[in-house]
């Protein structure tokens, strides 16, 4: 495996750290828990996306393109963070945000819809759920030619093969903190949406004969759909890096039981997830995805399905930005 033959621009100047949650694991009498510091990546906010956004906006510079073009939620981080990597590029970007909740959106919103604006967005379409996003994207990337410019297209969450090379990168940093520091991890939890961040994982674990088992906590699609897609982007991804072994399917596993009403509705078990992150260790989560990745490790130790005696690791995918637009949640 070698992911020096990717161009690469370099948004973090530091390995994210990996630290315990002894309050939390003393709240819960054991597992020893710890989490995987990736809100504090670069970019405005950090977030799992800048770690894709290094091979996909490195390709898009190579490729001529002078702006970017995307989707996601109305409170999309893949937006913000897109946005700020064309910002540190003198680029400019044009987002599709799909409003997944009717009625959801609204121009004056805190959270990433405000951060939208401050970033200076060049134009923002919202389109209803549903919608041929790769389609209102194709249609911005033809205006743009007809403007005389050239656009990038990248897809929702930064998820496809060249993207997910950035959690085959953190896969590798996750072993290298795990030797240094002389803690196995006996198992991953990590949200699980567009599927980037877990397929970028299993791929990095596999191709380094690392088997660390990954829980994934969809935040929107039913078990089956979500297992299949990661599997099928983990194989294109080890494809790409020309890894010798196929991926197969035990390598990936998604509990669907957190997603609650919706994408981006919180669970009572959200709304407790996040509350007890903040009070016993000062970490802010979103009630999109690390909320409901956390209520679903909450519910994993209770049911016992996680063992006191395991070593956990929590990677935080960031996204407190989004907090802000939860407001009336959290304060009434």
């Amino acid at each position: 495996m070698n992911l020096a033959k990717f161009s690469r621009r370099r948004y973090t100047s530091h390995v994210t750290p990996i630290e315990r949650m002894d309050n939390l694991s003393d709240h819960f009498k054991g597992p020893q828990l710890y989490v995987k510091r990736d809100d504090s990546l670069g970019l405005t906010e950090g977030g799992n996306k800048t770690r894709k956004l290094e091979f996909l906006v490195a390709d898009a510079i190579n490729c001529g393109a002078d702006t970017l073009i995307t989707t996601g939620a109305v409170q999309s981080n893949h937006c913000r963070l897109t946005l700020a990597a064309a910002v540190k590029e003198g680029m400019r970007c044009r987002l599709i945000l799909e409003e997944r909740v009717p009625g959801s959106y609204a121009e004056t919103a805190s959270g990433n819809n405000f951060l939208y604006r401050l970033l200076g967005v060049e134009e923002v379409t919202v389109v209803q759920d549903g919608a041929d996003l790769a389609l209102a994207m194709q249609g911005v990337s033809e205006e743009l030619v007809r403007e005389g410019r050239k656009g990038y297209v990248l897809p929702g969450g930064g998820s496809n093969p060249l993207g997910a090379l950035g959690y085959v990168a953190c896969a590798n940093e996750i072993l290298q903190q795990s030797f240094e520091s002389s803690v196995s991890f006996d198992r991953l939890v990590v949200a699980s949406g567009s599927g980037g961040t877990h397929a970028g994982l299993v791929t990095g674990f596999h191709a380094n004969s690392a088997s660390i088992p990954i829980t994934g906590v969809s935040t929107r699609a039913p078990k089956t759909t979500q297992e299949n897609k990661i599997l099928a982007l983990a194989q294109a991804t080890g494809e790409l890096l020309g890894t010798n072994t196929p991926i197969s399917a035990d390598s990936v596993s998604v509990t669907d039981g957190y997603v609650g009403p919706g994408y981006s509705l919180p669970t009572e078990g959200t709304i407790e997830a996040i509350r007890l992150f903040a009070e016993l260790e000062g970490i802010l989560l979103d009630p999109v995805y690390t909320g409901k990745a956390a209520a679903g490790l909450i519910d994993l130790i209770r049911k016992g399905i996680i063992g006191p005696e395991e070593n956990v690791l929590f990677v935080h995918t960031g996204g407190a930005p989004a907090l802000y637009a939860y407001l009336d949640t959290f304060l009434n």
